[in-house]
């Protein structure tokens, strides 16, 4: 399902796009023939032989003929924390926050879904620092706590020259996340090139703690990636440090896909080795793509 991402900053209401974008992608599994991405939202599970009886469920075992046991808000399955770059460039394109609107639309998203399956979830926002947390838990009322966070962010005012340091920040979660869990980063990973292999040996930190890890490269690929400008001379402003560039595109097209292309290359290769799911996440893009890549993420660690 798409969203105008206009549209998610105009209507203000995180919890029933979320809502919305849930249920629709629901719908398309249930008419999907792909059945082992089935969902199960009821507040039961089945029954395991030798566990205490008093849990059953004797009403749905009388129209089923199965055992269920009933499910409560503090059980949960799956522990998930949400990382969500907060960087200057993550404003970008600037007429619509684009990136940043897009990963706070994917992260309420997920964490609805993830809600709705009596899963914990939490939210981080960073930059070249851990910004702001949330607890990670499961409840309707801490879903609900955790929408207002991501409206209350998605309605702050851009903040140049605030600059990105992603391994300093994953050695800081690896280290504070005790628990295994399910670690989901958007970012642009727009980071210091040079610094590449700090950034694997942050992955390689949460991997190491026995953490999952789904990594969304978020950007916009016409012109983050494909560098398409109409033909003409820009002004271009970095927006974490405010430096200036003037040129026309073409000049610098070619050298500039070759070189953004084999780095995230390098980068999805790296992820690879790790077992980390790496995902172009296009702002133009269906969000029904995040939700796949985090289900399928969900059953495998099953």
């Amino acid at each position: 399902m798409k969203i105008d991402l206009q549209q998610i900053r105009e209507l203000n209401n995180l919890e029933l796009l979320a809502r919305q974008l849930v249920e629709g992608f629901i719908t398309g599994l249930h008419k999907s023939p792909y059945h082992g991405f089935s969902v199960e939202f009821a507040e039961h599970r089945l029954y395991n032989p030798g566990e205490s009886i008093k849990d059953i469920d004797w009403k749905v075992y009388a129209r089923t003929d199965k055992l269920f046991v009933k499910r409560y808000e503090e059980e949960t399955n799956l522990r998930c924390t949400i990382l969500i770059d907060n960087s200057s460039s993550m404003y970008y394109p600037k007429h619509n926050y684009g990136k940043i609107t897009f990963s706070i639309m994917a992260a309420a998203a997920i964490a609805f879904l993830l809600q709705k399956q009596r899963d914990a979830v939490g939210i981080t926002t960073f930059s070249d620092r851990i910004e702001a947390q949330t607890q990670v838990k499961s409840t309707k009322t801490h879903l609900h706590k955790s929408l207002i966070f991501l409206e209350q962010l998605l309605n702050k005012p851009a903040n140049l020259k605030k600059k990105t340091s992603i391994p300093a920040v994953l050695h800081q979660i690896a280290n504070k996340i005790h628990k295994r869990s399910l670690v989901i980063i958007f970012s642009d990973m727009f980071d210091n090139h040079e610094e590449a292999q700090e950034l694997i040996n942050g992955l390689h930190h949460l991997k190491y703690n026995n953490h999952e890890v789904l990594l969304f490269h978020v950007m916009d690929k016409d012109t983050e990636m494909d560098f398409d400008f109409d033909d003409r001379p820009y002004h271009f402003i970095d927006m974490e440090t405010n430096e200036e560039l003037k040129l026309h595109p073409a000049q610098i097209k070619d050298s500039y896909i070759s070189q953004v292309n084999a780095y995230f290359q390098d980068l999805a290769i790296k992820c690879g080795q790790l077992k980390i799911d790496f995902i172009e996440a296009d702002i133009k893009e269906d969000f029904n793509k995040i939700l796949s890549a985090y289900l399928i993420k969900r059953v495998k660690m099953k």
